[in-house]
């Protein structure tokens, strides 16, 4: 029986506003929507190899990025005003180097868009 291979694309909530969803994925996040289709008003944005669909009608979901200086991220946005549900902390020593390089410490911070999807920004370093 043939294998799944890669993830391609997740679907997430676009809620009532898809222009507010998409503002705040650009704003916060530096996402540039890579397609739009109206109707019936749906978006897509690349992120690395997956592509995020945005939708009226899925649920809220959660998807994590990395992302490289999560501290200066989270200090620069925090101070604008964005809104964290949690603010950047250790949530993992891969001391086996089960996910990545063995000895790398996984942070994280979260935060929720418009149509309420929790975004998850993941860092890893050695310190």
């Amino acid at each position: 029986m043939p294998r799944a291979g890669a993830v391609r694309q997740v679907a997430l909530s676009a809620g009532r506003d898809l222009d507010a969803t998409l503002a705040y994925w650009h704003d916060v996040l530096g996402f540039q929507p890579h397609a739009r289709f109206d109707p019936p008003g749906i978006a897509f944005i690349l992120a690395g190899g997956v592509r995020l669909l945005f939708m009226d009608g899925v649920p809220p979901g959660t998807v994590y990025l990395d992302i490289d200086g999560l501290l200066d991220f989270h200090e620069k946005a925090d101070a604008a005003g964005v809104p964290f549900t949690a603010a950047p902390a250790l949530s993992f020593h891969d001391k086996d180097g089960l996910f990545g390089p063995a000895g790398d410490k996984e942070w994280m911070a979260f935060l929720k868009d418009p149509a309420g999807n929790t975004i998850g920004l993941i860092e890893r370093r050695q310190d």
